[in-house]
């Protein structure tokens, strides 16, 4: 299967399962390629033939955004090296959940969460430590009996029911045993490993030198800015009031610009943020819902407020 063709699997799925979902993110570099909202659950989905090709860079920067943008970054692919994914499991690369096609259908059509994730050593399963020691003190067993039952030490059944995952085939040995269902579904909507709190601002990215000087005015304007490397747009752009953020773009306006900027409009409407792309001259206000703003315009504002206003002014007279 082309990846284009599974670009588009995947996102009738989504759709189908009542997602809205952006454009695609047809332009390079690109970190995600679609967005997905259904009610308050926004994915950032990399959807690949082989998740091997996900790097560690792609996968720091999918986690930033995910931080910016209250959303979940995923991975949605066919094979790792030359195994396809397994269905019901939940991988991770780079710190980003990785699922096959089947397997997010389950998740989001059918509303089937995954029981098993991969870690180094095999596939492990969540089991709910009171539950077993529940199980177990009503069938009078103690932990050492227990542990001769699974072939595992006394201190080994100890820390299961304190929290400690399983292997697959120990977790089906005790669902067998007590005849009672022990594990917990893999949380995919929490399952992104967040940055260190140090690592997500510090080693942001440097912008490149054409976008820092424009970067500096949002920051003196009143901004919090988070640079991009891989994402469709130049920065993720907030205020401290809390108010909405502002996804931002900047270049000559030239035809690449205007594509860009159509995908901005998109990712826009789903992430539920606004999307300005500074320019250095144009005749026009806006593409779709992006506004174009010159950059002498922005030099002159004081105030985030004032950017927000120009911004829906623009957008508005679409």
């Amino acid at each position: 299967m082309s990846r284009s063709a599974l670009v588009g699997n995947v996102t009738a799925m989504l759709e189908d399962a009542g997602f809205t979902v952006s454009d695609r993110c047809a332009v390079r570099p690109k970190s995600f390629d679609v967005a997905a909202r259904r009610g308050e659950d926004l994915l950032l989905c990399k959807i690949l033939g082989n998740v091997d090709a996900f790097d560690a860079t792609t996968g720091v920067e999918m986690r930033r955004l995910g931080g910016y943008l209250e959303a979940t970054p995923l991975v949605v692919g066919l094979r790792t090296r030359n195994e396809e994914l397994q269905p019901g499991v939940m991988y991770l690369r780079h710190g980003v959940p990785a699922l096959s096609p089947d397997t997010a259908m389950d998740l989001f059509v059918e509303g089937v969460p995954p029981m098993i994730y991969a870690a180094p050593g095999g596939l492990y399963v969540d089991i709910d430590g009171d539950v077993l020691a529940d199980e177990r003190e009503e069938r009078g067993l103690s932990l050492g009996e227990l542990a001769s039952e699974l072939g595992v030490s006394r201190r080994t059944v100890s820390k299961y029911e304190d929290g400690m995952n399983a292997s697959v085939e120990v977790a089906a040995r005790l669902e067998d045993l007590f005849d009672a269902p022990l594990a917990s579904p893999v949380e995919v909507l929490d399952g992104a490993e967040a940055l260190p709190e140090e690592a997500a601002t510090s080693d942001e990215p440097t912008p490149e030198p054409d976008d820092a000087a424009l970067l500096a005015v949002l920051r003196r304007v009143g901004f919090d800015v988070h640079p991009t490397t891989r994402a469709p747009f130049k920065a993720v752009s907030e205020n401290d009031d809390g108010g909405e953020s502002v996804l931002t773009g900047h270049s000559a306006f030239t035809r690449t610009a205007e594509k860009r900027a159509r995908i901005m409009s998109s990712l826009g409407a789903v992430t539920r943020t606004r999307s300005v792309y500074v320019v250095d001259r144009t005749t026009r206000e806006a593409v779709e819902d992006t506004a174009l703003i010159e950059r002498e315009e922005v030099e002159g504002i004081d105030h985030p407020d004032d950017l927000r206003d120009l911004i829906s002014e623009r957008a508005e007279a679409s």
